[in-house]
């Protein structure tokens, strides 16, 4: 059986604990699309990790844990990310890179910070990992798969060399900068080729017969539904699709074996980056806010900057849903809340005098306000409770409004950062 774990608004909801939990039943778990340009926080025995590159189940000694060919793969971040989490004890995690994964190049690094600084004040609020320089390049077909790398070492520089001549004009006359140094590129490609080879495998095939066997695979999907570049705010989204249906072709597997879909929630809202945010605070309370988040508050895992914050947007969280697939839906972070007097859920939008329930396009979003429900706090600590009918009655009145709000079944609650931290649920909603 296939599932996915994928974010239904922004990004930063809490996959990473909830493929880590969900990884105890699986046999395989992939990461299909995005770089190291997001990062997941798990927390277990082990101790504390934001993992950027590596899929979440890297904890489970038992697993298959695959780079799909979806993704942008940074490799000098992979073998640093598994030297990381084995220098913490964690047992040397099976891995797979697919043969067919595009390598993420020094320079699209380079041109991701160059752009953003050509961009100033109009900037994307790049991470500058990289990311979209790199999948410009996979779709103009001159970038680097994997298995180039093992060709002869004429054809690796001839390839550099005719590369280089499209990105030294923009070096040159764009960005006013210095030329690519086509010796260090080659040397780089033979450095990580070596240090790649053993986890090179043909991952569609893989995947078939691990499906044939009746196994289980977690297809672990980065950021959210708002970052997508077809459905999200675009342009301030990301360069890859982090949609459950996206699965299929960044993972190699029919489309019609992905038989469930989780789509994580925060309950409330956080995102980092730029674009319109209808829900987001401000001042003194989103301080407040964003230092109760999180396991030591709301600040991006890849980057450290501080998210911005909001109240729960029903709204967008609905969209985000349905454009996922969704079955069911984790509900992440609720402990986080327990210290406010009443929460306030946004559960309309206000555009020119009239509301709307449905998420419009991007440049509509500058209009919008939102409109808020207020509901009151449970003012204490949740975390410990393993049982949903032990949270608190206003906690459970919080959870079952935005369900109904959603009109999807909120199955998982997660009130700590911890593996154990989980709560199941059975919704009135699951059919």
């Amino acid at each position: 059986m296939v599932k996915a774990v994928v974010g239904a608004n922004w990004g930063d909801e809490g996959k990473g604990k909830i493929v880590d939990t969900l990884a105890g039943g699986a046999d395989v778990v992939i990461r299909y699309q995005g770089g190291s340009n997001a990062g997941h926080t798990i927390v277990n025995s082990y101790g504390k990790f934001a993992l950027h590159t590596l899929p979440s189940g890297v904890f489970h000694s038992n697993i298959m844990n695959i780079c799909g060919n979806g993704m942008a793969f940074d490799i000098d971040k992979f073998l640093a990310e598994i030297k990381s989490v084995t220098d913490q004890g964690v047992p040397a995690p099976q891995i797979m890179i697919s043969d067919r994964v595009q390598v993420l190049m020094p320079y699209h690094k380079l041109f991701d910070g160059l752009e953003e600084a050509r961009l100033a004040g109009k900037a994307f609020g790049s991470t500058k990992s990289g990311i979209a320089p790199f999948y410009s390049d996979k779709y103009a077909k001159i970038g680097w798969q994997i298995n180039e790398f093992y060709q002869s070492d004429e054809v690796i520089r001839e390839k550099i060399a005719m590369v280089a001549e499209i990105k030294n004009c923009l070096l040159e006359n764009l960005y006013h900068t210095d030329r690519l140094d086509e010796e260090a590129l080659f040397n780089d490609i033979v450095r990580w080729r070596e240090a790649i080879k053993p986890y090179l495998g043909n991952v569609a095939l893989y995947l078939k017969e691990a499906i044939a066997e009746g196994k289980t695979i977690l297809l672990e999907g980065q950021l959210g539904t708002m970052k997508d570049p077809d459905f999200g705010i675009y342009p301030m989204v990301t360069s890859s699709s982090p949609l459950a249906a996206y699965g299929a072709i960044g993972a190699g597997i029919a489309p019609y074996e992905i038989k469930q879909i989780i789509a994580v929630s925060k309950a409330y809202s956080s995102a980092v980056g730029g674009g319109d945010f209808v829900s987001e605070v401000h001042g003194e309370t989103a301080e407040i806010l964003r230092n109760h988040g999180g396991d030591g508050g709301e600040y991006g895992a890849t980057t450290g900057r501080p998210r911005r914050v909001g109240w729960y947007d029903c709204v967008a969280s609905k969209y985000g849903i349905r454009l996922q697939g969704a079955t069911d839906v984790a509900f992440t972070v609720v402990d986080d809340l327990g210290y406010l007097d009443e929460i306030p859920v946004c559960v309309a939008y206000e555009k020119n005098g009239e509301q709307t329930k449905d998420f419009p396009v991007y440049h509509e979003l500058a209009d919008c306000k939102p409109v808020y429900v207020n509901m009151p706090g449970w003012k204490c600590d949740i975390r410990g409770i393993r049982k949903y009918e032990e949270l608190p009655q206003k906690c459970r009145d919080y959870i079952e409004f935005i369900e109904k709000e959603l009109g999807y079944p909120i199955t998982m609650i997660s009130n700590g950062p911890a593996r154990e931290d989980i709560i199941y649920r059975e919704s009135p909603l699951k059919k």
